[in-house]
């Protein structure tokens, strides 16, 4: 991900064992990481169980916010994908008790169809 698409909060894709070290304590064993991507220095991590979105704040991001969605807990989502003059793509998820969606821009190319397939294959 080159600099100026991190500072547009465009995501890239990431290869699951990229996020395996990230991800130590948090995940329980036997949790594989499906998908997940980064945007700036945040990341959406999909598991077979649940969502997670990893958000650093701060100067250093030494200071770590972790959201768990459980996929039960997903009422819908949207995904749109990157059109000729359009080159990004966007996840939008609607959570209960959540006016708002959750929602990322992906530059073109992430693995759009692999975040909406761990999403509809958890909601079976």
């Amino acid at each position: 991900m080159g600099f100026l698409d991190g500072l547009l909060g465009h995501g890239s894709d990431l290869k699951p064992g990229e996020v395996d070290e990230q991800m130590a304590g948090i995940l329980v064993e036997g949790e594989p990481v499906r998908v997940a991507f980064r945007v700036i220095r945040d990341l959406f991590v999909f598991t077979d169980r649940r969502l997670i979105l990893v958000d650093r704040q701060g100067l250093t991001g030494r200071k770590v916010e972790y959201l768990t969605v459980p996929y039960r807990a997903i009422t819908s989502f949207s995904v749109e994908t990157a059109g000729n003059f359009d080159l990004d793509s966007e996840l939008k998820i609607w959570v209960s008790g959540r006016p708002e969606p959750i929602q990322r821009t992906l530059r073109r190319g992430a693995n759009v169809l692999g975040i909406q397939q761990a999403i509809a294959a958890s909601l079976k």
